[in-house]
């Protein structure tokens, strides 16, 4: 088992900048990728950046050279920088496990999520 809990979300103006953190405990030793997701009101959950634990990573289109996804070497953390964000970037923002070394991660673990909120 893998437990995750996310922070760092806010209001914040747009161009603005937020540091999301996904705290991991459990079975660490048996996660193979991480990701992040968010899914905005009536719309559905989508991909936001995901890293394997090789260190590769990938990126929607609509945040790639805005937002950066990194990890601890323990595993332990994984972080979400977001930078110039817009008001389209508004969500629940939910931190995701997985057992397989895959890309993206698309595990069974899921975080309850933390809200961003871009003002324009």
């Amino acid at each position: 088992q893998v437990h995750l809990v996310e922070s760092g979300g806010g209001l914040v103006q747009a161009g603005g900048s937020l540091r999301l953190s996904c705290a991991a405990s459990g079975r660490l030793f048996s996660i193979g990728a991480m990701g992040w997701y968010r899914q905005a009101p009536g719309k559905q959950r989508e991909l936001v950046a995901s890293i394997a634990r090789d260190g590769r990573t990938i990126y929607a289109g609509s945040v790639e050279g805005r937002f950066t996804i990194s990890r601890a070497n323990a595993w332990n953390t994984v972080y979400l920088q977001m930078n110039n964000l817009k008001p389209e970037d508004t969500a629940v923002y939910h931190c995701n496990a997985d057992t397989i070394l895959q890309l993206p991660s698309i595990g069974d673990y899921w975080g309850p999520g933390t809200q961003v909120t871009v003002s324009s």
